[in-house]
C-alpha cells in the first residue's frame, strides 16, 4: 500500500473527514515518527511493532561502475521490529 492509497482508505472509511484533513493528519503522523527516529528515540505502536533506529559501523566499499575501493561512513539506519499480534496474524 502507498501513501496515497492509505489517504484514500482512510477518506471513504472516514465521510465527515475531507481528503486534505485525512493527508493532513497522515503527514503529521508519519513527520511525528520520524521526528522521534531523529532523536534516536523509539516509537511504539502496541500490536503493531516498534520503530526504532540502529547503528552501522563504517566499512570499505567498493564502487560498481569502477570498482575502486571507498570509505563508507558510519551511519544510523531505521528499524523496525513486529509486535507479537503481527506476527502470530501473519503466521497463521
Amino acid at each position: 500500500m502507498i501513501r496515497s492509497e492509505l489517504v484514500q482508505l482512510l477518506v471513504d472509511d472516514n465521510p465527515g473527514l475531507s481528503a486534505r484533513e485525512v493527508e493532513k493528519i497522515v503527514s503529521v503522523f508519519f513527520d511525528d515518527i520520524v521526528g522521534r527516529l531523529t532523536e534516536d528515540g523509539r516509537v511504539e505502536l502496541r500490536g503493531f511493532g516498534a520503530f526504532s533506529t540502529r547503528a552501522r559501523d563504517g566499512r570499505t566499499g567498493r564502487n560498481p561502475r569502477t570498482g575502486e575501493t571507498v570509505d563508507v561512513a558510519p551511519k544510523r539506519v531505521p528499524y523496525f521490529k513486529p509486535g507479537k499480534e503481527m506476527r502470530v496474524r501473519l503466521n497463521v
